[in-house]
Order: C-alpha cells, then structure tokens, then sequence
C-alpha cells in the first residue's frame, strides 16, 4: 500500500466486524432487558444487531419500530411472545419477523429468555423504538 493510501481514514462501516459476546462492559440494562449491541454505531451500515436477555419471571413493556423490521432467533429459555395482542410461545430455535409497526412484549416464566436481535434498518434505543403506553411497568 502506497503512503497516499495509508493516510484514507477506513469506513468501520463496510470493514468484517467478528466480536465476542457477554462481555459485562457491553451489556446495558433497558427496562427488563439487558441488551448487548454486537455493532458499535460507528460500524452499523444496514442494520443493528444486538444480544438480548430478559430474566425469569419479567414482562418488557410493548414497543413497536416505526422503520425498522425486526427479528428476533430465541437463543435459549423460553418465554411468551405478545405480538399485536396476540400470544406465541417462544423456545430455543425459534425465529420471529416482525414488520414495522408491530406491538411486541415478551413475558418469561420459570427461565430467563436469551434472543439475538436484528433491525433493518438500524435502531437503537434512542431511535425508531417507541413504547405503548399504559403498560405495566417494567419491574412490576
């Protein structure tokens, strides 16, 4: 590589991103969920990607994305997923899409539930999520 070319700053956007999870400095605690973002916002090109746990015995308040489809693959644990008013139960192997503006909650049992989480186009916390109110709250 010639010296010009060394001086191009690198777009972290279009470089391979490999990252471990469960690293505890990464997770952040949002409502009942502990969430993990496995692409920094520097990174994030189409879409975010995030490692989602949510305890035993916890209902997430419903929130809906106005752009952003979703989709969840359930890790590990199992839970009942409440989408549009509509219950499914959810155990490891299984997959969700969920278009924009669908209302989904999510209610654990005996075990904690673990997802990987995916948005196209991206969203974060502070971007395109939106609560439902007049839910329970979260650590009620």
């Amino acid at each position: 590589m010639n010296e010009r070319n060394d001086r191009v700053p690198m777009d972290l956007s279009k470089q391979v991103v490999f990252r471990s999870s469960g690293v505890p400095d990464n997770r952040q605690a949002f409502g009942p969920y502990i969430i993990e973002p496995l692409l920094t916002e520097v990174e994030e090109s189409a879409g975010t990607v995030y490692r989602v746990q949510v305890a035993a015995h916890r209902r997430t308040s419903t929130s809906y994305h106005v752009v952003a489809e979703e989709f969840y693959y359930v890790l590990s644990g199992t839970a009942t997923a409440v989408l549009n008013g509509a219950e499914q139960r959810i155990g490891p192997g299984d997959f969700l899409r969920l278009p924009p503006g669908t209302r989904h909650a999510f209610v654990t049992a005996e075990e904690p539930l673990e997802m990987l989480d995916i948005h196209v186009p991206g969203c974060r916390p502070d971007r395109d999520t939106y609560f439902v109110p007049d839910q329970p709250a979260a650590d009620d």
